[in-house]
């Protein structure tokens, strides 16, 4: 079964790993003084932060398979999606060795295939995915308020 990956940019690690282990009532698998990962079954996603993005929040989604044959079955996926695929193949990233593919949606957000193979003493490199970047639509003004956003206090 796949499971979701999320990986988030921080400002500060312990601050984060404080905040997320109260949220999901779990501490994290991994920790290092620029990483941290949950592998969280309910819901199931690989949750990740690091300080090491290039910017705070969202860094890059992506699917983790479990097996080789999920793996190619994702790949197949990224193929079909009309967009430029990176297959990175064997590689080091985020204390982990893995086999991986990148894909960027169309608004430009990366997305990344894997199959985690064992643990890595180092962090790793980054991916160069300019490869994958495709000039994104114009961006639309936002909607006067959005329906989930919270309103701000009242001072």
């Amino acid at each position: 079964m796949k499971r979701l990956h999320v990986h988030v940019g921080v400002e500060s690690i312990d601050a984060s790993v404080r905040f997320y282990s109260a949220l999901f009532a779990a501490e994290p698998v991994v920790r290092k003084d620029d990483y941290a990962k949950w592998m969280l079954d309910d819901p199931r996603v690989n949750f990740a932060i690091s300080t090491r993005g290039g910017q705070l929040g969202a860094d890059h989604l992506g699917i983790q398979a479990e097996s080789e044959e999920e793996l190619h079955e994702v790949y197949g996926r990224l193929r079909q999606a009309g967009r430029p695929v990176l297959e990175e193949g064997e590689t080091v990233c985020c204390y982990a060795q893995s086999e991986k593919a990148w894909i960027a949606d169309p608004q430009g957000l990366p997305w990344e295939a894997f199959l985690t193979r064992g643990a890595s003493t180092v962090y790793g490199g980054d991916a160069d995915l300019d490869g994958i970047r495709v000039a994104p639509s114009p961006v639309r003004a936002p909607p006067p308020s959005a329906c989930c956003a919270p309103k701000a206090p009242a001072e």
